[in-house]
Parts: C-alpha cells; structure tokens; sequence
C-alpha cells in the first residue's frame, strides 16, 4: 500500500481535501453582503440604523443610489444583493407613533440568502429600536418590509435550477468524452485511427460532434422540465441561453477530451471525469455554498472552472431577464477557458501508441 501512491493519495489526501472544502464551505451563515441604502427620511434616527448596518459584520456598504431605478441598475449589474429603503417620514412615525417600517429590497434569485439577509436586517432594526427604548416594555418597532426582485413569488427552486442545469451538463458532458477516446485504445481500433489520412484535430472533432449533439438535446429537455414541472419562467432569450449553453458544452466536451487523452483505461477516465469533477462543481459554483464565505484561495480556485461562469449567466439571463450586455465579461471568459481547454486537449493527443 505505502509502495501506491495513488492508494496513498485516496487514503489520506481525500479526507483532508474534503474536510477542508466542506468544513469552510458547509455553513449556514452568510457574510459580506452588498447593500445599498436610499435615505429618503435623512434624518437621525436613518443615519444612527445606517451606521449601525454599516458596522455589522455581516454588510459591505456600496455607494447609496439616487432613486429607485438606481436600485434596480444595481440588482442587474450584480454589484448589491441587497437594498435597503427608508420611507420620507420614517423618523417622524418613529417618534410620534412608536413604529415605522423599511423596504426590504434582495435578490429573490437566491432566496435562501435572501431570507438570511432579511433576518439579519430584522435582528439590526430590533437591536437599534431597544436602545431606543430600554427601559418601555412596548416600546419601538421597526418594521422590514420584504420584497423579492425577479422573484416575488419566493419559489424555491430558482436558486437551484442554473446550478443543477451546470452540474449535469459538467458532468455529463465530460463523463461521455473522457471515455471516448480511451475507449478506442482499449478496443484496438486506435491504430486504424492513427494511420488514416485524417489529421488528429478531425479525429478529435468527430468524436466531439455527436456527444455536442446530444448534450443539447438534453440540455432542451432540462430546460422543459424546469419550465413545464417546475415552475420557472424563463425571463430572457432563449436564443441567448441556447448559445451560452452551447459555448459551456463545448468547453466540457474539451475538459472530457483532455481526460481522455491523458488516461489509458475507462475506469480512470469515469473516475476522474465524474468524481474529481463533482466535488468541485457542487462546491465552487455557488449555487448551494455562498462563496463569500469561503477563504480567497477557494474563491480563486472558484473562478478556474467553467461552471461557475456558466452558472452566472444562468442566473442573469434565465432568472433575471438580462441581455448579452450583462454577461459579455463571463462570456469571453467561457469562451477563453474552452480555447484553452481545446488546445490543451489537442496537444495531448498522442499519434503513437505507446
């Protein structure tokens, strides 16, 4: 055993790397929100609750917008998750009533950070209005008044659909290239490839094609099932999600293909294409851990893979309704990792048997 370094690797290095990932990874607690806060009321009692949201630990304050349409350009920009509005007279029904209450505005396309954020904000209003108040057993209240962007409705499946439709595709897509190339090595059927007239990258393409094919229509058939059994409307372009889908296939395809090319038998190609795969995509993409919470370095390792660049332009064109405008910087990423992706591919591929 200790001769193996590969058992050694799997006897000792999967349960640290797991316990590391799952251990910064698996929390229910969410830091470092982005708000923005319209102070319509300018007065003390919004500026003493502005500053006190500005200390938790839990915000990073962003720059206040000048109007509702500035709220919203920043939900679509992705630059807050949340907003806070405070209404003309907030101070004044404060003092003379003894409550008042405050917009909530958040990301319904992530409603579970949502409900945590609105928690949080709840638990500062409760705080500020005490100290208001200590000693009156009725005394302040400040009301949150909760509202859901592109989400109004609160389904909660939302957050879930562009991270699944991801993890499927990234582990589909890769699984059945990885095997393909390998596949022929072990059938014998390798040296009929390599003494034809075809040069490598057309080999690799046409192994490529019908795999592309079929990962479309099974991306089609994802997409029917969250819209027809789940419940999710689809707010933007479908030709637009079609591309995007596309361009994320053909990067999987050429991380299969690169698998395949550096592995000799089926079962290793299958164990690191769906294994080695999986743990990371559940993890770094975003869509069930907040990566806000996670170190830098698991951030940074976070935007190496594709799906995590996928997921975001799921999120804004599926979820959100917004157009191409919003997605080019994660597009030219996806479309630089595929290039990458493909040549390394490409320069792997052995034209000797060994």
């Amino acid at each position: 055993m200790f001769r193996d370094k590969r058992t050694l690797l799997v006897l000792f290095g999967l349960p640290v790397i797991q316990i590391l990932l799952f251990g910064f990874a698996l929390t229910s607690e969410v830091k470092n929100l982005h708000i923005a806060i319209l102070d319509q009321a300018k007065d003390i009692n919004s500026q003493q609750l502005t500053a006190k949201i500005r200390a938790s630990a839990y915000f990073i304050m962003e720059e206040p917008p000048a109007s509702y349409e500035g709220i919203e350009q920043a939900f679509r920009e992705g630059t807050i998750n949340c907003a806070l509005v405070f209404p003309p007279d907030f101070g004044e029904e404060l003092n003379g009533e003894g409550n008042s209450s405050v917009l909530v505005i958040a990301d319904g396309s992530d409603p579970n950070t949502a409900r945590i954020l609105e928690n949080y904000l709840a638990a500062i209003a409760v705080e500020y209005a005490g100290q208001l108040s200590p000693f009156l057993n009725n005394g302040y209240r400040i009301i949150p008044e909760m509202r859901m962007l592109y989400n109004e409705e609160g389904n909660g499946s939302l957050n879930f659909i562009p991270g699944v439709v991801a993890l499927i595709l990234m582990l589909v897509c890769t699984a059945l290239t990885s095997v393909s190339i390998v596949r022929e090595k072990e059938s014998g059927t390798m040296e009929v490839l390599l003494v034809s007239p075809f040069r490598p990258v057309w080999v690799l393409i046409a192994k490529t094609i019908p795999y592309l094919v079929l990962s479309l229509l099974n991306f089609i058939l994802i997409l029917a099932l969250s819209v027809y059994v789940l419940d999710v409307t689809i707010r933007g372009s479908l030709i637009l999600l079609f591309l995007e889908s596309m361009l994320f296939i053909i990067a999987c395809l050429s991380l299969g293909l690169l698998v395949s090319n550096v592995t000799h038998s089926q079962q290793a190609a299958l164990l690191i294409s769906m294994m080695a795969m999986m743990i990371p995509t559940l993890v770094f993409t975003g869509f069930m851990f907040p990566l806000e919470n996670m170190p830098r370095v698991f951030q940074i390792i976070a935007n190496l893979l594709p799906s995590r660049w996928y997921y975001l332009i799921m999120k804004a064109v599926m979820l959100k309704g917004l157009g191409f405008t919003y997605v080019w910087k994660e597009t030219l990423i996806l479309i630089g990792m595929t290039a990458i992706l493909l040549t390394v591919a490409l320069k792997n591929f052995k034209t000797r048997l060994e």
